[in-house]
């Protein structure tokens, strides 16, 4: 199948809610992780998101040209000719992007959607997320509004964050402490700005202790019943019950009975970056420890062609990386769940 189109991907997300699982989002910074995430997708049979990062695209783009919108343009073209091949629908979404990125990364990807809409194609990508978690809550949401705005001209759904993650990725790192964790009253601020749908549709990415980052598990706290009290004060104000489609940063190292209750409670998107890239690098780790003689050329030997040729330790980092694919489709309930079974 190809890229989930706007209103494929509207019925993913809303399937989702219904019924109480998510969708991984896997970041992928090329080629091979981003076949690593679709054979995950497929051998689950779960439909889902792959997204790339502000310095994902930056590094797709060629690491001396450092050009985001190239980058993520050539990953969603790529994207677009291999995913339909696999019997699954995944959506395409930019992450995290601060408000000193915007005009370098999402209006111009926004602008090429609205392009390629106005021609009668699908947008380049299904979601682009604006990260506002670094300015205040009232300036958050007015650049939210404007952006919403712009993807409702694109048929894209808008993905914004009312919080803070604490821990690091790409550069940005925020503390963690009481501010990991959205109250009731930015909630309801958030929908007063953006309504629920009539203006476009988005996600929000609410805050409940996420963390980015390496973490064991229980290290993080997460308190899952913030989530409960947003939807439950929305709801009530205006008579929807779990009105908002909601995401989870941050969840290496949760627990599954944390990410579990999350779902329960309209999560729909759950960010993977870290265990994937470590799922991902650990068996080409095992394969040059192990084959050290074959990869080098030690003592003026020829080494080994078989064991340096990058497709054979590369096949191995994709089927570690797809096996987490499918880890994370359990945890999230979304095995078995794709569309079109």
């Amino acid at each position: 199948m190809p890229i989930a189109t706007p209103e494929v991907y509207a019925e993913m997300l809303d399937r989702a809610k219904a019924g109480r699982y998510a969708y991984p989002a896997i970041n992928v910074t090329s080629s091979q992780t981003l076949n690593a995430a679709l054979r995950g997708f497929a051998d689950a049979e779960s439909d889902g998101i792959v997204q790339v990062s502000t310095g994902g695209a930056e590094y797709l783009s060629g690491p001396t040209i450092k050009d985001m919108v190239t980058g993520a343009a050539a990953f969603a073209a790529y994207a677009h000719e291999v995913a339909r091949n696999y019997p699954v629908n995944v959506a395409l979404h930019t992450d995290h992007c601060p408000k000193d990125k915007l005009d370098k990364f999402v209006r111009p990807l926004m602008q090429i959607s609205k392009e390629r809409v106005a021609r009668g194609e699908e947008p380049l990508f299904q979601s682009h997320m604006w990260d506002g978690s670094a300015v205040p809550v009232a300036e958050n949401l007015e650049i939210a509004s404007e952006l919403l705005d712009r993807a409702a001209e694109g048929k894209i759904v808008l993905e914004i964050e009312v919080g803070v993650v604490g821990g690091e990725e790409d550069g940005v790192e925020n503390a963690i402490n009481e501010k990991l964790y959205t109250t009731v009253e930015d909630g309801l601020a958030m929908v007063e700005a953006l309504g629920l749908g009539e203006k476009g549709r988005y996600m929000a990415a609410l805050t409940f202790g996420n963390v980015h980052g390496v973490y064991k598990p229980g290290n993080v706290k997460l308190r899952p019943e913030v989530l409960k009290s947003i939807q439950e004060a929305v709801g009530a104000k205006y008579g929807k019950e779990k009105p908002l489609s909601l995401v989870f940063h941050g969840g290496s190292g949760s627990l599954l009975s944390e990410i579990r209750e999350a779902l329960d409670y309209g999560v729909v998107k759950m960010n993977i970056d870290t265990d994937t890239q470590y799922c991902f690098t650990r068996p080409v780790a095992d394969h040059m420890f192990r084959n050290y003689d074959g990869v080098l050329k030690v003592d003026g030997e020829v080494g080994n062609k078989k064991l340096y040729d990058p497709r054979v330790w590369g096949k191995a980092a994709e089927a570690g990386m797809a096996a987490r694919v499918v880890e994370a489709c359990e945890a999230l309930r979304s095995t078995g769940t794709r569309m079109g079974r």
